[in-house]
């Protein structure tokens, strides 16, 4: 058992940030009280003390507890980074590589290949961004420090170390979130526990390293969430003119016959068809694209708990079928950019002066406070938002 966690420790040794002595005491104090805990969920003492030996607290990671994507970017720049033309042609490359693992899956499970393709693209841009948090650390700062959701982080560290005794992943490489999701599709400790299958028949549940794994194992979630074989997610539609939009919402479900009778059509004008239940989704409000959904875009839901993040992996699945984007403006003057816009901004915000890192097209704060400059500077109120706007104005 020392000899499987020793990579672990010294990977978790090695990275884990300085802190001040009064926080590492704290921290050490909340590591003895779990000790304890652990022991009661069947996690030797031995394993606990090696995997948490000299471990000290991330203390970044509340900054981005508070700072969750999917609930505080407007839809529209959501979307356009996570399902754009660059992510699109990765993901059909991924899935001609993956090809046979996808189609098993799909066929073992009754799961659409392109929706399991969806979440791998989503949650990782096809193994491209995994995250590099070790994630024992990660977790016990969580528990340590974050005690609105102390219970559920708890329950998640102790899976962690439950799945680094068990020997199911080799301990250095169990990084991931700053919430301790890992893995190609990012599923948390627990998830793995219950979901995770063995995809190569290697006799392993390695969704670090194993992409079979990996989209099996997603398969097995999204068929455990109630992914219904044949039936669509949805698609966008248009609505009448008077459409009433307190009935919106995923959770109001009705036959399809009924929204049609109110006016409801899909966006090329073609009636609905169907007998199936579904509702209808406005994530922009009644002025912007509006979508039917059915129980499948509730099982793609419960991966995230978001509908942004849902309705992305969905579109990103119709995409790779070849399907097109969405056909409905969003009710913005200031339009969305994709990564490849974004890389490009901040290029030009560089040449002008400005430090903004590496153009990697991740918007952090070194980026956000040089685009709140060039929006004073053009009248715009300083958000720090990459929109059209800013690039126009930056290319002029």
């Amino acid at each position: 058992m020392k000899n499987i966690l020793a990579p672990a420790l010294f990977v978790l040794a090695g990275l884990a940030a300085a802190t001040p002595a009064s926080a590492q005491a704290d921290f050490g104090s909340c590591l003895s009280g779990l000790r304890a805990q652990a022991a009661a969920k069947g996690i030797s003492g031995q394993a606990f003390d090696v995997a948490t030996r000299g471990l000290t607290p991330d203390l970044t990671i509340l900054d981005l507890m508070n700072n969750q994507p999917e609930f505080k970017t407007a839809i529209w720049d959501y979307l356009s980074a996570l399902v754009d033309e660059e992510r699109v042609q990765d993901g059909r490359t991924a899935m001609r590589q993956w090809g046979q693992a996808l189609a098993s899956a799909e066929a073992r499970f009754g799961v659409d290949r392109h929706a399991i393709a969806g979440v791998w693209g989503v949650e990782s841009n096809f193994g491209k961004d995994i995250g590099g948090r070790p994630l024992i650390q990660s977790l016990s700062t969580l528990v340590c420090y974050a005690p609105r959701r102390n219970d559920y982080f708890k329950g998640e560290l102790m899976a962690t170390l439950k799945i680094v005794q068990d020997g199911d992943i080799n301990p250095a490489n169990l990084r991931g979130s700053w919430a301790g999701a890992f893995g190609h599709t990012q599923f948390m400790p627990s998830t793995f526990q219950r979901l995770a299958v063995d995809g190569d028949g290697d006799g392993h549940r390695d969704v670090m390293t194993s992409v079979p794994d990996a989209v099996h194992s997603t398969a097995n979630f999204l068929k455990k969430a109630g992914w219904v074989n044949g039936l669509p997610w949805g698609y966008e539609v248009r609505l009448p003119s008077n459409f009433n939009a307190s009935l919106a919402g995923r959770k109001n479900k009705k036959p399809l016959a009924t929204w049609a009778a109110m006016g409801v059509r899909r966006v090329d004008g073609r009636p609905l068809s169907g007998s199936y239940a579904a509702g209808i989704i406005t994530p922009a409000g009644v002025n912007g694209p509006a979508f039917i959904v059915t129980k499948n875009f509730d099982a793609v839901y419960s991966y995230n708990a978001a509908e942004s993040y849902g309705l992305a992996i969905a579109l990103l699945g119709d995409r790779l079928k070849g399907l097109p984007g969405i056909q409905t403006a969003w009710p913005t003057d200031d339009p969305p950019l994709s990564r490849a816009q974004r890389r490009e901004l901040q290029q030009l915000l560089t040449a002008r002066g400005y430090d903004v890192g590496e153009p990697d097209g991740k918007i952090g704060a070194k980026t956000r406070e040089a685009i709140k400059d060039v929006e004073r500077r053009i009248g715009l109120e300083p958000r720090g938002r990459p929109g059209g706007k800013v690039l126009e104005a930056l290319r002029g």
